[in-house]
């Protein structure tokens, strides 16, 4: 695999710290004198990095203080939180904050049952959370799970946090774990009841993700759909070799 220019690999260790909370959004970040002292790199490389996390968003520049970190207005997605929660416990980021909206199991509107593969009007479990920042609303998630899981796992149905997210306990009291997902990324108009939770008028065009999760089975585990809040963006970071 390709070694990363030194000015990226420096800004891309930075963007870590912040991520994991070490630089909190406003802390001035690593000055060039202190980059070029540290990493032993020119001015010209030095003075790149800002740029690139300013390019990211994970940097501003505030007349009179210099440059600060920040967050970007991203989309945390349900596979993002995935990664988190196997990587560190938690599926949430630095200030985020969930509130459960509703849980319970409900009839299958006929696109869940297809996703699912059930008839449609059958028993399913949905959970619908939001997420929020300090900069608003992040996405309104919706989960529909098989109505078996209630069983050997009934916090699903119970509108309150549950103690390992949905993918964490659905795994451990089930041995089904996620193994494969699709993620399908759309523009959708906001239904009447998520009009209030995004902020926006029923019927305005949103950015949408909707993930399907298959288990070592191959079966669908979860079928979930997040509406983004407004100004949100939706970003990935990927490895290549």
């Amino acid at each position: 695999m390709e070694a990363l220019a030194p000015y990226r690999r420096i800004a891309a260790t930075i963007r870590d710290r912040i991520i994991r909370g070490e630089i909190q959004p406003g802390d001035r970040i690593p000055s060039v004198r202190e980059i070029m002292k540290t990493e032993g790199v020119a001015t010209a490389t030095a003075t790149r990095v800002a740029a690139i996390l300013r390019e990211e968003g994970y940097a501003e520049t505030i007349q009179g203080i210099g440059t600060v970190a920040a967050l970007p207005r991203i989309l945390t997605t349900g596979p993002d939180r995935l990664t988190m929660l196997r990587a560190t416990g938690d599926g949430l980021r630095q200030g985020e904050r969930t509130e459960i909206i509703s849980a319970g199991l409900v009839p299958a509107p006929a696109h869940v049952a297809d996703a699912l593969d059930i008839e449609p009007g059958d028993q399913v479990v949905r959970r619908r959370r939001a997420y929020y920042d300090d900069q608003g609303t992040v996405a309104l998630s919706t989960s529909w799970l098989p109505a078996a899981f209630a069983g050997p796992a009934p916090e699903l149905v119970r509108a309150e946090p549950l103690p390992r997210m949905t993918f964490g306990l659905v795994e451990e009291r089930t041995g089904r774990k996620a193994v494969r997902r699709r993620d399908v990324v759309t523009i959708r108009p906001v239904p009447e009841e998520a009009s209030e939770t995004l902020g926006v008028e029923a019927g305005t065009p949103t950015l949408t993700m909707t993930n399907f999760y298959w288990d070592q089975f191959g079966e669908v585990t979860e079928y979930a759909q997040d509406f983004l809040g407004p100004g949100r963006d939706l970003s990935a970071d990927y490895d290549m070799s």
